[in-house]
């Protein structure tokens, strides 16, 4: 591909596979949120692609790749690895095209996704556990391709894939009847915003484009930085759907030419998101279904775009395939990100009343403790406790602290940058 052709040739299979994917791909609808126009200012528009049979956008970019398989391909299998999503729109359209499909994932897959898979696939798909992140299990997965000699069905790194996860954007714009001044979208690998970049660069030019990253698997931005696709050494990969070290050759090409702007925020930042869209909207989104939307405007702490007033917004809520059990940790790490939630180790002196004092002149009146480990040490004056409290309010922090100087313990903060934390969380 030439460099003014290529994002052309990619807008011209995006429309290519809205053909293939008729009557495949549920058509979801585009739905105006209050809540987040509210906050924003602007008009916010939602593309529920969490209501796909797969619940997630993935199953357009697998169908539209494994429909154009030839016969000889399609009778060899496929094999894909996935954080979970993507195998499962292999593993739907394997069992519409009577295909036999092996998929690895990683052994973070939430077992709700790892269900949904075998479930989908009707019979037609094998589930393999590899490795503990995505890439780890894409190394497994070309191995066993090149032993069994299946082929292999790219989450992210293929034209047919970006030209199918691209057509959400271009079915979006027109059941909007109008285009959006802006379009907000989840980035990890590049395979959605390079078909819905592709698409918008050559039939709307002036729309302004936003990939969102989560802050601990920023690997577009790393690639950009660099000037070529980067390894990141370490990723966090809570937002599953979207948590790429490596973002794919093929997209790296797509983005560096069509240069949408890119914009990360912390995985706190999500779970917020994600609770707000459950307890206000109704909506039940994974972390990379919350991605996009957490980076509008609005009244919660940390990074936020800035969209002028008045603008209209269409943005995507990419997937809902998240594990129930996983809500304790989402509302966790919220609680942290938003500053209601703080650990302290606090040296107790081994004496009748000392916790009751440190309660009664420490806490607020609405702050709680919601984390206590204490060991008595009987050789010593003093004992270590864990604890964990809840504030009321966030802004509240600084009287806390102003408390605890005065209560004439000695008291450390755990950081939420030491491993310690981590494993508290």
């Amino acid at each position: 591909m030439g460099s003014m052709t290529a994002l052309t040739e990619l807008a011209e299979l995006v429309t290519d596979a809205a053909r293939r994917l008729a009557g495949v791909a549920v058509r979801t609808p585009v739905q105006r949120s209050h809540r987040l126009s509210l906050a924003s200012g602007s008009e916010v528009w939602l593309k529920r692609e969490d209501l796909q049979p797969v619940r997630s956008y993935k199953l357009r970019g697998a169908y539209n790749l494994i429909s154009q398989l030839s016969a000889e391909e399609q009778a060899a299998g496929v094999i894909c690895a996935s954080a979970g999503n993507h195998g499962q729109g292999v593993a739907y359209s394997c069992a519409q095209l009577g295909i036999s499909g092996t998929v690895v994932v990683p052994s973070t897959t939430p077992r709700q996704k790892r269900q949904r898979i075998v479930d989908l696939g009707r019979g037609q798909v094998e589930l393999v556990l590899a490795g503990s992140t995505y890439d780890q299990a894409g190394a497994a997965a070309a191995a066993m391709a090149a032993e069994q000699g299946r082929v292999v069905v790219p989450a992210f790194n293929d034209p047919r894939t970006a030209a199918g996860q691209g057509t959400l954007v271009a079915e979006a714009v027109e059941q909007l009847g109008f285009v959006p001044d802006v379009v907000v979208l989840p980035l990890g690998g590049g395979g959605l915003i390079s078909g819905a970049a592709a698409w918008l660069r050559t039939h709307h030019p002036e729309v302004r484009i936003i990939g969102v990253e989560p802050e601990g698997a920023p690997c577009a931005a790393a690639a950009m930085s660099a000037g070529r696709p980067v390894t990141l050494p370490e990723i966090d990969t809570f937002v599953d759907g979207a948590a790429v070290s490596r973002v794919g050759d093929f997209t790296f090409t797509i983005i560096n030419e069509a240069r949408p702007e890119l914009f990360r925020v912390p995985e706190g930042q999500v779970c917020s998101e994600m609770l707000e869209m459950y307890q206000i909207d109704g909506i039940i989104a994974e972390p990379a279904g919350a991605l996009a939307t957490a980076a509008l405007p609005g009244p919660g702490p940390g990074p936020r775009l800035h969209i002028p007033s008045g603008s209209t917004v269409l943005s995507v809520v990419s997937g809902g395939n998240n594990d129930v059990a996983r809500y304790a940790e989402v509302v966790e790490r919220s609680l942290v990100h938003e500053g209601r939630k703080r650990y302290f180790l606090v040296q107790f002196p081994q004496e009748p009343g000392a916790l009751r004092r440190f309660l009664d002149d420490v806490l607020g009146p609405e702050d709680d403790i919601t984390y206590f480990e204490y060991v008595k040490r009987s050789s010593r004056d003093t004992g270590p406790a864990l604890v964990g409290v809840e504030l009321g309010h966030p802004g509240d922090y600084r009287f806390l602290l102003q408390r605890i100087a005065e209560c004439g313990m000695e008291v450390s903060e755990v950081d939420s940058d030491s491993p310690f934390f981590r494993f508290l969380v």
